[in-house]
């Protein structure tokens, strides 16, 4: 998907979280892990990364799990949630990250669905769900049957919901159990990383607060978590028995929650929770972000520079500043901060990004966009959003290598579900006469697409 102008980090695009079987609709009101192959909208921010990277690296650790940085992925959902999928990867909502008060409220969210890595429950779900699936497509066999006797379909319906409300209980049943589970492992982790039972209590008190609020009642029939107050006062034993304390909240934690809310909000909403006679990092930071938003550049660039006063060596006010003079048209003021940005964080695939956006933008010269081209390439080891293969895509073409650059427009279609057309483009790829390595890169697309054809 094309990048937006202003909702976005850097990008936004779309995935699948794959973790069950895709078939099982009728309980997908009931699956955990927001795993049932859903459609769900992310969100990508180095800066927001990095600082959850902090926290789950050492509870990682702590578990004895591989911790890989690129397996951290943020939802664009204002709802106090996470979860984990296959793969050890880390799904955290926007919602969780602005709501909590305190970094440990934060961990300990995290800490939880760790636990669940550490309990095997992802595979075991899935193996729970396989049952439940075979039970449903007999349940329907049966159902069929009994429609075909009394030609009625109230017997047909009540063999499918007899078949399968025993084993959707046990289900249920089931991961309660892994719920509690992951409670008990959260706080195992909190204590090895010295950390209090506080945040992740004062946290479960926010989700009962929301239930009321929202009217939603807890029955202990057709759920999948402890009832909310069991919880609490699991969380509340736990603390009687912590030597830990809060920790004194930094202002990285301020910064970033000011970031996600700036961009994610409407300006007038980002100036009453941050007014102007904040002068703060955090509030100086939501105010350049919304007065980008509202085009005003001017009063944007000012906020941004008595940032980059107070922090010389802050990639993201760089950033955010190259972000501003893209958006203005002065692409030469845009590269020089990108630049900037990407000498500070060399390592991070968004400045990599960035900086090859504004090089190409800029109609540099060719050993520039060819610095560009290897910039992109690096970057897309990490990042295989669509927006990078279509500046990949660009930047070949600017040096004349038609092959690779249609190749890169071919991946580029590929991702944003033009599929026919990234067949027309893999077939135009053919006739550049590509090489060995990008022949086999051609072969492995047009070997997705035909599986994505199977399905």
């Amino acid at each position: 998907m094309v990048e937006k102008t202003y909702q976005r980090l850097v990008s936004i695009f779309y995935v699948f979280v794959k973790g069950l079987i895709s078939g099982i609709f009728l309980l997908s009101a009931f699956l955990p892990y927001n795993a049932f192959g859903r459609e769900i909208k992310l969100i990508s921010d180095e800066e927001t990364e990095q600082f959850l990277a902090e926290i789950i690296t050492p509870l990682y650790k702590a578990a004895g799990i591989p911790f890989y940085r690129n397996n951290i992925f943020i939802v664009e959902d204002n709802s106090l949630n996470a979860f984990v999928s296959d793969g050890n990867r880390m799904f955290v909502h926007t919602g969780t990250i602005v709501k909590s008060d305190t970094v440990e409220e934060l961990s300990g969210v995290l800490a939880h669905e760790t636990g669940h890595i550490m309990g095997g429950h992802i595979i075991r779900q899935k193996l729970k769900a396989q049952d439940m699936y075979q039970v449903s497509m007999i349940s329907a066999i049966l159902a069929g049957a009994a429609a075909a006797v009394s030609g009625s379909g109230d017997a047909a319906m009540a063999v499918m919901l007899g078949g399968q409300s025993s084993l959707i209980n046990h289900f249920t049943h089931y991961r309660t159990e892994e719920e509690r589970s992951a409670d008990e492992a959260a706080i195992k982790l909190l204590n090895a990383t010295k950390q209090s039972p506080l945040g992740i209590l004062n946290f479960m008190k926010k989700i009962k607060q929301d239930n009321l609020l929202s009217g939603r009642e807890e029955s202990p029939y057709f759920r999948t978590h402890p009832v909310t107050n069991e919880r609490i006062a699991f969380f509340e034993n736990a603390l009687t028995n912590s030597p830990y304390e809060l920790t004194k909240d930094d202002n990285y934690f301020a910064r970033v929650k000011a970031k996600i809310k700036a961009y994610l909000q409407k300006p007038e909403q980002t100036f009453r929770e941050y007014p102007l006679s904040r002068n703060d990092i955090p509030a100086l930071y939501a105010q350049a972000i919304a007065y980008m938003k509202q085009l005003d550049f001017k009063n944007a660039l000012s906020k941004i520079d008595t940032l980059i006063q107070n922090d010389e060596a802050n990639p993201f006010f760089y950033e955010l500043k190259g972000q501003i003079y893209l958006e203005t048209g002065k692409i030469k003021q845009a590269k020089q901060n990108f630049a900037k940005a990407y000498q500070l964080l060399p390592t991070s695939h968004l400045m990599q990004i960035n900086y090859a956006h504004a090089i190409l933008e800029d109609n540099s010269p060719q050993n520039e966009v060819k610095s560009a081209i290897n910039l992109l390439e690096k970057a897309l080891i990490y990042d295989q959003s669509s927006s990078s293969w279509m500046l990949l895509a660009k930047a070949y073409g600017m040096v004349g290598n038609m092959a690779k650059a249609t190749y890169a427009s071919a991946e580029y279609s590929f991702r944003i579900g033009n599929i026919d057309v990234a067949k027309r483009q893999l077939e135009t790829a053919k006739k550049y006469k590509p090489n060995a390595q990008l022949k086999l890169k051609i072969d492995d697309l047009t070997h997705r697409i035909k599986n994505i054809a199977k399905r």
